[in-house]
C-alpha cells in the first residue's frame, strides 16, 4: 500500500537529558528535543495484517491535524515542532474513519463492512492509570500516527476495542462520504470534550464561554459550547478566514486578538462580571492566558488543549480572589467520549460539516500539510481511497 511516512533523525539537542526510557524504547517524550532534518514522503510501506483482535480498516478520509503541521515545519536548527511522544519512522495521520475490510479471529464487537472511526490514543488497559480510569495517561500508550502506523495510508490496523460505529452519522446524513468526512473529524472533536466536559467539568448553560484559537480543536469547542448552552460565546482567532468559520459555528462574536484586548471585550461583554470559562486551543498560552486571567468571573474555569512547550506568566492571587481553576488536558479516551461525540453529530446538534475546506488525495498529502501551514483553513481532509 501507500502511506505519508516521516522520518527523522535521532539527534537530542545538547541540553536534552534522554532518559533511559527513552533509549530503551527508541520513543521521544519531547520529540521537539530530538527528532531533526524531517522527511515527508508519500511511500510504499507494507500492507497491515490483522492480529486476533484487530481490523483493517481502509481509510476513506484522515484529517490534517496541527501535529502534522509540527512535523512538517522545523526550528532554526531543523528540529520538529511538536513537543510530544514521538517514534519515526512511521506513516503520520490519526483524524480518520473507514471501512472494515478484514478483522482477525477473536473480533467480536465489529463486523467486517462497517463503518467506524477510531481512537488515537492506544492504551494499554493493565497499566496503573488505564486501571484507575486514566486511559488518556496510559503508561504504555502508544499513539496512531506518532509511534506507530497512522490513516495517511490506504489501510490500517487497529485493535477492534478503539473503533466506534458511526452508522447514525450515515443516517443522519443520508450521504455516505459525506459521513465519512465529518466523522474524520471526530477525533479533534473529541479532544476538546474530554478537555471541557471531562477535565474541566463543563459549565452552567448560560454561561459567558471564550475560545482562543479556532484552528479545528477550537471550531469544535465552539460548536460544543453552542450545543452545551452558553449563553455568550466569544471568539479570538488571527486568521480572517477563520474568523467566518467561528461564526459559522455558534460563536456569537469573533475578533482578532491583534486588534483589540481580549479581556477587555469579555468584560465589556459580560458587563464586568467576567467570563466563567474559558479555552485555549491556539497554543499560544504565553499570549492567551493572561487575557484570561484578566476576565475571570468568580469561580471561572481555565482548561488548557493547545500544545506549546512555553512557560506561562500568571498572578495567582487572581486565581484566589476569583475562586478559579485551571485545569489541564490530553487526549480524547475514556468517560463515553467518542459515542457522545458521535451522539452530538448524529442528532444535527452539532455540525461540523461546514469546517471542512478543502480535499486532497493520498499522493498530495505532503501539499496538503503545507497548505495547512498558513492556517487559514478549518479542517482539510485527505481521501486516500477516494
Amino acid at each position: 500500500m501507500r502511506g505519508l511516512v516521516l522520518d527523522a533523525k535521532w539527534d537530542p539537542k545538547p541540553d536534552y537529558t534522554v532518559s533511559n526510557w527513552e533509549k530503551e524504547t527508541g520513543k521521544a517524550i519531547t520529540g521537539s528535543s530530538i527528532w531533526r532534518h524531517p522527511t515527508l514522503e508519500v511511500r510504499e510501506w507494507p500492507d497491515p495484517s490483522p492480529g486476533p483482535q484487530d481490523v483493517v480498516i481502509e481509510v476513506q478520509a484522515c484529517g490534517v491535524c496541527g501535529s502534522d503541521m509540527h512535523f512538517y515545519e522545523t526550528d532554526e536548527d531543523d528540529y520538529i515542532l511538536y513537543p510530544g511522544l514521538t517514534k519515526f519512522p512511521t506513516i503520520l495521520g490519526h483524524e480518520f474513519s473507514g471501512k472494515i475490510v478484514a478483522a482477525g479471529k477473536d473480533v467480536k464487537m465489529v463486523n467486517v463492512g462497517d463503518m467506524v472511526t477510531a481512537e488515537e490514543m492506544i492504551w494499554c488497559g493493565r497499566c496503573i492509570p488505564c486501571r484507575n480510569g486514566y486511559p488518556n495517561h496510559c503508561t504504555n500508550l502508544e499513539e496512531l500516527g506518532f509511534t506507530i502506523p497512522g490513516a495517511f495510508a490506504n489501510y490500517i490496523a487497529v485493535d477492534e476495542k478503539f473503533c466506534w460505529p458511526i452508522d447514525a452519522i450515515a443516517e443522519h446524513f443520508g450521504n455516505e462520504e459525506k459521513a465519512y468526512e465529518v466523522a474524520a473529524v471526530t477525533e479533534p472533536t473529541c479532544v476538546s470534550y474530554n478537555a471541557m466536559f471531562e477535565r474541566a467539568g463543563g459549565f452552567r448553560p448560560g454561561h459567558y464561554v471564550s475560545v482562543f484559537g479556532t484552528g479545528s480543536i477550537g471550531l469544535a469547542a465552539v460548536g460544543l459550547a453552542r450545543a452545551a448552552g452558553a449563553g455568550t460565546i466569544v471568539a479570538f482567532e488571527i486568521s480572517a478566514e477563520r474568523r467566518k468559520l467561528a461564526k459559522m459555528v455558534g460563536a456569537d462574536y469573533v475578533y482578532d486578538p491583534r486588534e483589540v484586548k481580549p479581556h477587555e471585550v469579555m468584560l465589556e461583554h459580560s458587563k464586568g462580571a467576567g467570563f466563567d470559562f474559558h479555552v485555549e486551543a491556539a497554543g499560544a498560552p504565553h499570549l492567551t492566558v493572561p487575557e484570561m486571567e484578566k476576565a475571570l468571573a468568580i469561580n471561572a474555569k481555565v482548561v488548557q488543549i493547545g500544545r506549546a512547550a512555553r512557560r506561562v506568566p500568571l498572578y495567582l492571587e487572581n486565581f484566589q480572589v476569583r475562586r478559579s481553576q485551571l485545569f489541564g488536558s490530553q487526549g480524547h479516551s475514556g468517560h463515553e467520549t467518542f459515542p457522545n461525540v458521535i451522539r452530538l453529530v448524529a442528532a444535527g446538534r452539532l455540525d461540523l460539516s461546514k469546517i471542512i475546506t478543502a480535499r486532497y488525495p493520498l499522493e498530495e498529502t505532503v501539499d496538503a500539510i503545507a497548505r495547512s501551514t498558513a492556517r487559514t483553513d478549518g479542517k482539510i481532509i485527505v481521501k486516500p481511497n477516494a
